[in-house]
């Protein structure tokens, strides 16, 4: 085997997927991201939760680079994303799928047309091949029946399976949630924590899920990271985890109004 070959085996083996090291993100006079260090693991579920506020969504755009950090490291299979710019930063964020508040759905658009508008803007594939694409990913998440439906035809459970779908069209192998369950009742909302994980599970993808919900988190979290007012104050499986909590952190999971047993009785991941 060749040295890159032997690098590739090697890199696609690292548990490790995103490596983000000491991110300071300021505006103005306003420190939001503090140094920032945590590890996302390849292939799990990673959830960063805490209050509003904390710098969660601050976070996810440095990772995704719609912003660039300040200062740090945000290292995806060994390459540092802080410091790449135009087409080849273009190229490495098609390696990301993004899930957004209320799926974000363009209303004018059919089911197909939204999960198909990623391929007809980022690629040159055939009107075929992208049929055949976007059906596949649809009939995975099992929704090829809406293919022709408005997004205004579905409920909340079936519009994020439509922006699941269009999220991983372009072979991403990051998919990043940013509040998946805001808005939506609690059947709904263990209806996408199952999603997350099927999806997890059926395209082999690695999850980062910002959230604030904490029953949710404790459902589908691998890996959690608490962040508060911009620093990380606790980062680890959800059953170890709750041994660390202490002070302001402690105080934010059990305001959450999720029973303590519930969570302690969580297992170790």
């Amino acid at each position: 085997m060749g040295g890159r070959e032997a690098a590739a085996t090697e890199e696609a083996q690292d548990p490790v997927h995103i490596r983000i090291r000491d991110i300071h993100k300021s505006y103005g006079d306003h420190h939001v991201l503090k140094g920032i260090s945590l590890d996302v693991l390849r292939k799990k579920t990673n959830v960063v939760i805490g209050p509003s506020g904390s710098g969660k969504s601050v976070l996810m755009r440095q990772v995704v680079r719609l912003e660039k950090p300040d200062r740090g490291q945000v290292l995806v299979d060994g390459e540092d994303y802080a410091q790449l710019a135009g087409m080849a930063l273009e190229r490495k964020r098609r390696t990301m799928g993004m899930v957004f508040q209320q799926s974000a759905l363009f209303d004018s658009m059919t089911v197909f047309d939204n999960v198909a508008f990623p391929l007809r803007e980022h690629t040159k594939l055939g009107r075929n091949a992208i049929r055949e694409r976007v059906m596949d990913r649809l009939e995975s998440l099992g929704i090829g029946a809406a293919h022709a439906k408005w997004p205004a035809e579905l409920s909340g459970g079936m519009q994020r399976r439509v922006a699941v779908a269009r999220a991983i069209v372009l072979e991403t192998d990051i998919l990043i949630y940013d509040e998946p369950t805001t808005g939506l009742d609690p059947i709904t909302v263990q209806t996408v924590d199952e999603l997350i994980a099927e999806t997890e599970e059926k395209f082999g993808v690695t999850s980062l899920v910002i959230s604030h919900d904490m029953a949710s988190v404790f459902r589908i979290a691998d890996r959690i990271t608490f962040l508060y007012y911009g620093e990380v104050k606790a980062h680890g499986p959800p059953g170890a985890l709750l041994d660390e909590l202490e002070g302001p952190t402690m105080e934010f999971v059990k305001a959450s109004g999720v029973s303590w047993d519930v969570l302690a009785g969580r297992k170790d991941a």
